[in-house]
């Protein structure tokens, strides 16, 4: 067994931007034209444990040196869509994130200084960060085409899908079949939704983080092109959820329900819906502190 397979995966969801191949200018375009016809490309779970070997050794690397040439394909109305992994820009941004705390999801407390010093050594997190200046200086238009969430799925998410949009299937875990649980929705039907939310959102409260996260994510939206497809996908946090939980969860219905309540001026029905929705990830979140 190689030191990559023995990785455990953690519980983390993502939010993934897949664009069609006219968005790339060559001869990036000829790259995922050409990586998009090979017969087999790597999973999410491959992705992440190749970026996780990179912790093992002592000390850590958390950039990798070299930007990753792979990327997640898939195919909409006979379309190849391309969702770059940009591990190495990635992990800039993700360790630039740890050094600022107040960003942190709520719900999701900073490390102490003794927890994130042992994690990633102060010489370490210094060589990153310049690092992570040159490279802004070459690319300043950079951006991600994958977000991600530890231990949650942000609740602004779930309001760029609709419930019908929902796909679970269930696997084998006694055969190590993993279960899918993910929505996939085209960037058009996304921003409309995700505007819709933030209109009704405004109209009926004051500005708030729930509004900011939402202005936050359109404007990353809006960078890319508007035939993509937009795919959040609960990742690991499929293994820390029961088959029942799993089936039960209707996350973006609350979402759009809560919404919708909000338009009609139902606050009480607004506040049931967000209430069920928060409470569930709530109780998800607290799984990490569990024996």
């Amino acid at each position: 067994m190689s030191v990559a397979s023995r990785v455990l995966v953690p519980y983390a969801s993502y939010l993934r931007i897949y664009e069609p191949l006219g968005a790339f200018p060559e001869p990036e375009r000829g790259h995922w034209a050409r990586y998009a016809r090979r017969d087999r490309t790597p999973t999410a779970q491959e992705e992440l444990r190749r970026s996780l070997a990179d912790l093992l050794p002592t000390p850590p690397v958390p950039v990798p040196v070299e930007e990753s040439s792979d990327a997640f394909v898939a195919e909409v109305d006979g379309v190849v869509v391309v969702c770059p992994w940009r591990t190495r820009m990635r992990a800039l941004l993700a360790v630039e994130e740890l050094g600022r705390p107040r960003d942190a999801e709520p719900g999701r407390p900073p490390l102490p200084a003794p927890v994130l010093d042992a994690m990633l050594p102060p010489v370490v997190r210094a060589q990153v960060a310049a690092d992570h200046e040159r490279w802004r200086e070459r690319n300043p238009d950079a951006r991600p085409w994958i977000r991600t969430a530890v231990w949650q799925v942000p609740v602004r998410w779930f309001t760029l899908f609709s419930d019908e949009e929902r796909e679970y299937v269930p696997g084998d875990r006694a055969r190590g079949v993993a279960p899918v649980m993910r929505y996939r929705t085209p960037m058009v039907q996304a921003r409309r939704r995700l505007a819709r939310a933030l209109r009704a959102l405004r109209e009926a409260i004051d500005e708030g983080p729930m509004t900011e996260g939402l202005v936050e994510v359109g404007r990353w939206l809006e960078e890319f092109h508007p035939r993509s497809l937009v795919e959040l996908d609960y990742g690991g946090l499929v293994h820390a959820l029961s088959a029942e939980r799993l089936a039960g969860d209707r996350s973006a219905a609350d979402a759009a329900e809560g919404i919708a309540a909000l338009k009609d001026g139902d606050g009480e029905a607004a506040s049931e819906a967000y209430g069920r929705l928060a409470e569930r990830w709530r109780e998800i979140r607290n799984l990490q502190f569990a024996n």
